[in-house]
């Protein structure tokens, strides 16, 4: 089975929103936010589609089969 990588955690902190507050959002156990955020859970297509929808951003912002490219990488690269 495909590796799912996420930023949940990224855009969590962005909006300053704790796991609990996220997981009372889309109906789940503040634990399966953070089995999510390690990778040690991939979400059912309804869960990521509830997360996207908490953020207000297309499901391909939070979830992907390739690695995210780091912050600091995509910083470096628009100021160069």
């Amino acid at each position: 089975m495909p590796v799912i990588h996420n930023r949940i955690a990224l855009f969590r902190a962005e909006r300053g929103m704790s796991r609990r507050e996220l997981a009372d959002a889309v109906g789940v156990n503040p634990q399966t936010i953070g089995y999510l955020e390690r990778g040690d859970y991939s979400p059912s297509l309804e869960l990521a589609l509830k997360i996207a929808a908490q953020f207000d951003v297309p499901i391909e912002l939070l979830f992907s089969f390739q690695p995210f490219e780091s912050v600091a990488t995509a910083l470096r690269r628009a100021s160069a």
